[in-house]
């Protein structure tokens, strides 16, 4: 009898500490020892976020829900727009935008649609451990998304970087579903940037807003200097680590469904995590923006922390009210812009030395990190990680090869972009099947594809 009340004592004591503490954790502990970016590095964000939204839009010169201070673009260097019909159910809705003020080519994805039954099947299109690309693991169906937006869209966005005399940026943007595309499409480039004339890997970016867990830790390590994902406070979706197909396909609430992740996830030693190298993560650099407090009611002014997390990378479930509410393009666009205008603020009345300065310092600081995370991930023995010294190697082969196709020495030979990479026609070969009159069609695989 006192066995049992002791051992009911005990699991009485555990479940309480359990309940407290995931009750009382909140978003802003994923990042609490993460340092404040800077406005440079975060100025693109909010005016990404407005790009993407203009994807939603109809008539961009008789715009019907504009955000506050409108998209501040010009609809006459809309290059292009593809709506769901042109789609055909192999991409979400995007458009092309060459913005001749800052230089800079964008791409802008918009997000799931819950309407279209097209968007579906980009998400339920994988399984855990189906589909490998790079050395590590990456979601399935919006790998292929992305392969067929590259192949549709690369003559277009090559053609365009060339006239304005390749010194353009190359900016791929994405939210929700559309920043899982976005990414993998940004990572295919780095890989075959032939397909864009040989575009250097500094003039490539993209962000990933709201963004969905898409790739495996090594990759998303390894391409954090051009992804960076934007996250709004409690986001569930960077944090769930439960596959999209199983979300979507599951008959419990949403709220209810992510309770039982967190119950679940609570159990799981964070070693197993890292070591499973089928397991999707975030991608890229991460920018949490951060405007609640525990115990606190309302928001507070926005800031943004910033870095290269290898463990603790977005692991825990919040269980708040706003957990989906954040992941709406709408209220990130309005704190990714109010928390600029705080930054610029702050640094206005401290600056100390000269904003050239500042800037070349940051970027060293980055790049730094980027080198640190890379030796941390090695050191955790994440599968399939490469050091400092094999990133930089495979970098040097890839701007060699991209310079020989540059100048026309192997015009009629492809050429092998990384040690890891693979062939492009063979990668469109091994995801799609042409029809009778040459297009693309989806091919449906039961097995697991391998492309390394």
């Amino acid at each position: 009898m006192s066995l049992s009340c002791g051992v009911e004592c005990v699991l009485l004591l555990g479940c309480s500490r359990w309940a407290w503490r995931r009750c009382t954790y909140v978003g802003s502990n994923d990042s609490e020892t993460w340092p404040l970016a800077t406005p440079d590095e975060f100025e693109p964000v909010p005016r990404v976020c407005r790009l993407i939204l203009a994807v939603y839009e109809p008539d961009l010169r008789n715009p019907q829900f504009p955000p506050d201070g409108g998209y501040r673009l010009n609809p006459d260097w809309v290059l292009k727009r593809v709506t769901y019909e042109d789609a055909l159910g192999r991409s979400p809705p995007y458009l092309i935008y060459a913005d001749h003020d800052r230089k800079e080519i964008v791409m802008a994805i918009r997000g799931l649609n819950l309407a279209k039954e097209s968007d579906y099947k980009l998400l339920l299109d994988n399984r855990l451990g189906m589909q490998m690309f790079d050395g590590g693991y990456v979601h399935h169906g919006l790998l292929k998304s992305a392969v067929w937006l590259l192949n549709v869209e690369s003559e277009t966005l090559k053609r365009v970087w060339e006239e304005t005399g390749r010194e353009y940026q190359m900016i791929f943007v994405g939210h929700s579903l559309g920043s899982g595309v976005a990414a993998l499409m940004t990572v295919l480039v780095v890989n075959h940037r032939d397909r864009l004339g040989g575009i250097p890997r500094s003039k490539l970016r993209c962000y990933a807003l709201a963004p969905a867990r898409c790739m495996s830790l090594n990759l998303a390590v390894k391409y954090a200097d051009v992804i960076h994902s934007i996250v709004l406070q409690d986001d569930f979706l960077p944090r769930t680590a439960t596959p999209l197909e199983d979300i979507f396909k599951s008959i419990f609430c949403l709220p209810c469904l992510l309770f039982l992740i967190c119950l679940r996830d609570t159990f799981i030693p964070e070693g197993r995590k890292l070591k499973d190298p089928r397991r999707l993560y975030a991608p890229g650099r991460m920018y949490h923006i951060v405007e609640r407090k525990f115990c606190r009611c309302g928001r507070f002014p926005p800031e943004v922390r910033t870095a290269i997390p290898v463990d603790g990378r977005f692991e825990h479930i919040v269980l708040s009210c706003n957990a989906t509410s954040d992941h709406g393009i709408i209220w990130i666009e309005k704190e990714a812009e109010k928390a600029l205008e705080i930054m610029r603020e702050n640094k206005s009345e401290t600056i100390t030395v000269p904003p050239k300065i500042q800037r070349l310092e940051r970027l060293q600081t980055i790049e730094d990190e980027h080198k640190d995370a890379l030796e941390r991930a090695v050191s955790l023995n994440i599968p399939h990680a490469v050091s400092t010294v094999e990133e930089l190697t495979e970098n040097k082969e890839m701007e060699a090869g991209a310079a020989k196709a540059n100048n026309g020495d192997s015009p009629k030979a492809e050429p092998e972009l990384s040690s890891r990479g693979t062939n492009w026609d063979e990668l469109v070969e091994k995801l799609f099947k042409r029809s009778e009159s040459g297009k693309l069609m989806l091919k449906k695989e039961s097995n697991p594809t391998q492309i390394q």
